[in-house]
């Protein structure tokens, strides 16, 4: 079977430690089987692996996160990239058509897609397996996964099934009710939508053809940012006649805000922390260096990270959204696939960058127009190249970039750099790439 595991989002809902880059399914706030940090990425494909050893994995996402994936999850996955967002729609024809055009995957094999963030357990995962069981049998043109639902929520969008059996056909849909008209759903035997569907691969090229006018990959992907914003759920879902539901009354949790987030952390607080004992149900989790002491708190979250500080009743951080968005800066910390970065400094014609690079990994070969770079090794060895001329370096080293010239590092072991970037007009578009000279 193939697993496409859909990952977007804007970064705005667990500000300060999300951002336009680094969105929720990136935090590493949960706890693996041995007790290190995991984001939810990690924790879903963990799951995967476990539940289904035989399935091929993909990622649905955008440009911003390929480095965030690679940097979690390293080759273990596929990626199909969207040049831009187009909504869910879209994003699984585009995926659908990278597993049959470039993957050579079989029109009649079964494909599920599901978010990559779920906080569920492993069962969940067995479920999505019998899910695109009943797909490849046929037992209707599209299956979904609905969640027995633990009290009338406003958050959801609602499936109706016919009966109360395991596996049922749907009778309707209803989006987002009001909570007293959700209760009522609830009595009737409606269930959450997780947003899960399974089905045969040639049944998403099919609707991509009508919906999109083609399901050709490279077609998709020159027409991108002319294609209609439109959700599966719309398009394809509400609209299809032979349509049925799994019923799943496991562990599914929507970490979309910091109060339901803080319901599953294990510790109340994390990073460099004093929290009192007069403090209750109070969560507080330190990105910095800098100590956060907090004393007598009761109901907050209290959160820290290069993008800002967070203090904030549970009840009222779900309502963050607007202020966020009236913030306005550069991205001050992102993982990337050869390792990360933290903006330590901004003044108006410098900027002051603590680089981590991974082992064997480096920069892109690349020269500024408008500015000039100093990088000063803190720790580690490895090579730089400047004009095609190579040495080693190593802590204590201080290289040198005049404007235009090309240049990168690649570690030996893991090395830390401080960049200082000087000119008039610092910007992350003035970066041309180069190939490396033989």
């Amino acid at each position: 079977m193939q697993l496409v595991l859909l990952s977007g989002g804007s970064g705005k809902r667990l500000w300060p430690l999300s951002n336009d880059i680094r969105s929720k399914q990136f935090i590493p706030i949960l706890r693996d089987r041995d007790g290190e940090p995991q984001s939810m990425t990690q924790r879903v494909c963990g799951q995967v692996l476990r539940a289904l050893p035989e399935a091929a994995v993909t990622v649905a996402t955008s440009r911003s996160q390929v480095s965030a994936l690679r940097h979690q999850l390293g080759e273990a996955v596929s990626l199909s990239v969207e040049p831009c967002r187009r909504d869910t729609f879209p994003a699984i024809a585009l995926a659908s058509a990278y597993l049959h055009d470039e993957k050579g995957v079989p029109l009649e094999e079964p494909v599920v897609i599901c978010p990559v963030d779920p906080y569920v357990e492993v069962d969940y995962f067995r479920a999505v397996g019998r899910l695109a069981e009943h797909a490849a049998e046929g037992r209707a043109s599209l299956m979904l996964m609905g969640i027995e639902p633990t009290y009338p929520s406003a958050k959801y969008g609602y499936i109706l099934p016919r009966d109360a059996s395991a596996v049922s056909d749907v009778e309707s849909f209803r989006e987002k009710p009001i909570e007293a008209e959700a209760a009522g759903l609830i009595e009737r035997g409606a269930l959450w939508n997780s947003g899960v569907f399974a089905c045969r691969l040639g049944y998403v090229l099919e609707r991509a053809k009508e919906l999109l006018g083609t399901a050709s990959h490279g077609e998709l992907l020159a027409r991108y940012e002319e294609l209609p914003k439109i959700s599966f759920d719309y398009a394809v879902a509400e609209q299809e006649r032979s349509i049925g539901v799994l019923r799943y009354g496991g562990i599914w949790k929507d970490l979309g805000t910091w109060n339901t987030l803080t319901e599953i952390m294990e510790d109340p607080a994390l990073g460099n922390v004093m929290l009192d004992g007069a403090s209750t149900n109070t969560h507080v989790v330190n990105e910095m260096d800098l100590p956060i002491l907090v004393l007598g708190a009761r109901d907050l979250v209290v959160a820290a990270s290069p993008e800002g500080i967070l203090v904030a009743d549970k009840s009222a951080s779900s309502h963050m959204k607007p202020y966020v968005e009236r913030i306005h800066q550069p991205i001050m910390f992102a993982e990337k696939s050869w390792g990360s970065f933290r903006i330590i400094d901004v003044e108006e014609e410098s900027l002051t960058i603590k680089v981590t690079l991974n082992a064997g990994h480096g920069m892109n070969y690349h020269s500024h127009e408008r500015r000039r770079e100093t990088w000063n090794i803190v720790s580690g060895s490895g090579t730089v190249r400047l004009d095609g001329k190579e040495r080693q370096v190593r802590a204590g080293d201080i290289i040198e970039i005049p404007i235009g010239t090309r240049h990168t590092i690649k570690a030996a072991e893991r090395m830390v750099l401080i960049e200082v970037q000087l000119g008039e007009d610092i910007s992350v578009e003035d970066k041309v790439k180069w190939e490396l000279e033989s």
